[in-house]
C-alpha cells in the first residue's frame, strides 16, 4: 500500500524489555483454584510473570530504560524526551522523572553522563494505551521543537487482580522501552496515516482512587491495584473501539478495508490474553467484508447461512452503530452489541480462511507473549519486541513492508498506526534481546503466589537482584519539618 510519505521520517529504532522472574503456571493456578486448563489454554495462555516485593512501576521503567541505552549505545546527553506510559503510577505528581533519576543514579555510578537536564518528562495516563500515546507524544516532539535529538518511551505496568474474580489469569507485569528519532534503523512511524478512535464507556474498566484506601504497606512495598471491570462489556468495548479506529484509518487513505485487511501480513495489537486479538481482528475482517464487492459478500454471507444468520439483518446490524455506553448498566452490561456478528464469527473461526487472514497475521512473536500475561501498556511494545525476533530468525519482514498496529485503551480510546520496516530492522532487531529477558524466571507455588499477591512477606523465593533496580524502602514520616509518607527510595544493584 502506498503511504503519504512526511517532511521527515521518524520512528523506533530500538527497543529493550524487563521482565520480573516470579512466574506462575497457569497449569498450576487451575490447580489450585479448581478451573479448567484446556479452556484457559485455550483463551488465555500458559503462565503470567507477577512483580516482586522490592518491585514497582517506577524500577521496572528504569530497568527497561537502562537496558535500552546500553545495547544501543544512546548518549543519554542527547535524549530530550522520557515519557512513562502507564496505568500503575503509585505517585499522583511525579512519574518519568523519578524513572529519570534512578537511571541517573547508574550512569553516574558508571561514570557515564546524565540524561539532558533539557529533557521533557511527560506521564501518559489512559489504561492500556498510555504507551501509545507516549509514542504519538514523543514522535511530535521530534518532528518540531525536539529535532535532532532522540527520545525514550517506556511503558511500565503491573496488572494484578482479585484473587477468585475472572482476571485473575489473565495478570502480567513487566515494562519495555522504545528509543524514537528521525531516520530511525527499526521502523518508520506513519502517524499521518493512522486512525483514531475515543468514546466514554462509564465502567468498562476503571481503577477509582477509592480502592487504595486503609491498605496496609507494612510487611512489603506493594499497593494493591485490583481494577473495577466488567469482562464481557469490556470485550465488546475493545471490539467497537477497534472497529471505528480502523474506519478512520480507512477514511483517511481512501483504503478498501477488505483489499487493505487481505494486503498485510503481519499485525500488532493490544493483548490482554490470547483470545482477545484474534476476537477484534476476526471481526473487522467480516466488517471489511460487508463493506466489500459481490465476493466479498458471498464469502460473508457463507459464514452467515453457517450460523443460521441472515446476512442482510448482519449488514444492517454493522450500519446501525450500537451505542455501546447505554449497556454501560447492570441489567444491560452482559448484553451483546453485535450479536448477529458474534455468532458469524464462530462459523468464521471454523472455516479455512481464519487460519490465513487471522491466526497467520497474528503469528509472529504470539507464542512468546503466551508466556507473559498482560502488561496493559507494555502488551502491544512487547509483542511487537517478539514478533520482530521472531522475524529475524525466520527472515520473515522485509524492508519497506508495512506492519500494522493497534492500541487500545479501556474507557474508552484506539489507535490504528502503520509501521514500515527500516533498512536497518534486522541490526536493530538483534539488540532487542527480548527472549533473554524472558529467561530468567522462578516458578512460584500457591503459597508464594497468595503471599506475593497479596502484599505479604514472601520466604524461599531465591532471587538475588543483579544489574538492576529494586526499592530501598518506603518513607513512613509525616512531620512538620520533614515529610515522606509513602515515597520510594531506590537502589541500582550491579
Amino acid at each position: 500500500m502506498t503511504r503519504h510519505k512526511p517532511a521527515k521520517s521518524i520512528g523506533i529504532s530500538g527497543l529493550a524489555a524487563y521482565i520480573p522472574p516470579y512466574r506462575v503456571w497457569l497449569e498450576d493456578w487451575c490447580d489450585w483454584t479448581d478451573n479448567q486448563w484446556p479452556k484457559v489454554r485455550e483463551v488465555v495462555g500458559r503462565s503470567f510473570r507477577v512483580r516482586g516485593p522490592d518491585h514497582s512501576v517506577y524500577t521496572m521503567a528504569a530497568n527497561a530504560v537502562i537496558r535500552l541505552i546500553d545495547r544501543y549505545d544512546i548518549d543519554p546527553a542527547r535524549v530530550k524526551f522520557l515519557g512513562l506510559g502507564t496505568e500503575s503510577s503509585t505517585d499522583n505528581s511525579a512519574g518519568a522523572i523519578i524513572v529519570k533519576g534512578m537511571v541517573d543514579d547508574a550512569l553516574d555510578a558508571r561514570g557515564k553522563p546524565p540524561i539532558s537536564r533539557s529533557c521533557e518528562v511527560p506521564e501518559f495516563k489512559h489504561a492500556c494505551l498510555g504507551g501509545v500515546y507516549g509514542m504519538k507524544g514523543a514522535i511530535r516532539h521530534l518532528a518540531l521543537d525536539g529535532a535532532g535529538s532522540q527520545a525514550i518511551v517506556v511503558c511500565a505496568d503491573i496488572a494484578e487482580y482479585a484473587r477468585g474474580s475472572s482476571g485473575e489469569p489473565t495478570q502480567g507485569a513487566g515494562a519495555v522501552a522504545m528509543l524514537l528519532e528521525e531516520d530511525p534503523q527499526l521502523a518508520v512511524v506513519d502517524l499521518i496515516a493512522s486512525g483514531s478512535a475515543s468514546d466514554y464507556r462509564i465502567m468498562d474498566f476503571r481503577k477509582p482512587m477509592s480502592r487504595f484506601c486503609g491498605q496496609d504497606r507494612s510487611e512489603t512495598h506493594q499497593v494493591q491495584d485490583f481494577p473495577v471491570f466488567n469482562g464481557k462489556y469490556s470485550t465488546t468495548c475493545y471490539v467497537d473501539e477497534t472497529l471505528h479506529a480502523l474506519a478512520d484509518m480507512y477514511e483517511k487513505r481512501s483504503l478498501d478495508p477488505s483489499r487493505y485487511l487481505r494486503s498485510l501480513r503481519t499485525l500488532f495489537m493490544h493483548r490482554p490474553y490470547r483470545r482477545m486479538p484474534e476476537t477484534g481482528w476476526a471481526v473487522s475482517y467480516l466488517f471489511a467484508l460487508s463493506r466489500g464487492n459481490a465476493e466479498d459478500h458471498a464469502e460473508l454471507a457463507a459464514y452467515c447461512y453457517e450460523a443460521g444468520v441472515d446476512v442482510d439483518a448482519m449488514i444492517d446490524e454493522i450500519r446501525a452503530t450500537p451505542e455501546v455506553a447505554a449497556l454501560a448498566t447492570r441489567e444491560r452490561h452482559s448484553y451483546e452489541a453485535y450479536p448477529l456478528t458474534m455468532a458469524a464469527l464462530r462459523a468464521f473461526r471454523a472455516s479455512r480462511h481464519f487460519r490465513a487472514e487471522i491466526l497467520d497475521k497474528l503469528r509472529l512473536g504470539s507464542d512468546t507473549m503466551l508466556d507473559l500475561g498482560n502488561l496493559y501498556t507494555a502488551a502491544l511494545p512487547a509483542w511487537m519486541a517478539a514478533g520482530f525476533e521472531q522475524a529475524l530468525e525466520e527472515d520473515g519482514l522485509k524492508a519497506g513492508e508495512e506492519v500494522l498496529t493497534l492500541g487500545y485503551g479501556s474507557g474508552d480510546a484506539a489507535e490504528v498506526i502503520p509501521f514500515f520496516m527500516a533498512d536497518g530492522w534486522k541490526e536493530a532487531t538483534a539488540k532487542i534481546r527480548f527472549a533473554e529477558a524472558m529467561k530468567s524466571a522462578i516458578d512460584l507455588d500457591f503459597d508464594q503466589y497468595r503471599a506475593l499477591h497479596d502484599g505479604r512477606r514472601v520466604t524461599g523465593l531465591d532471587y538475588e537482584p543483579s544489574d538492576e533496580f529494586v526499592i530501598a524502602g518506603v518513607g513512613r514520616s509525616d512531620e512538620r519539618y520533614f515529610a515522606d509518607l509513602g515515597i520510594e527510595y531506590y537502589k541500582y544493584i550491579a
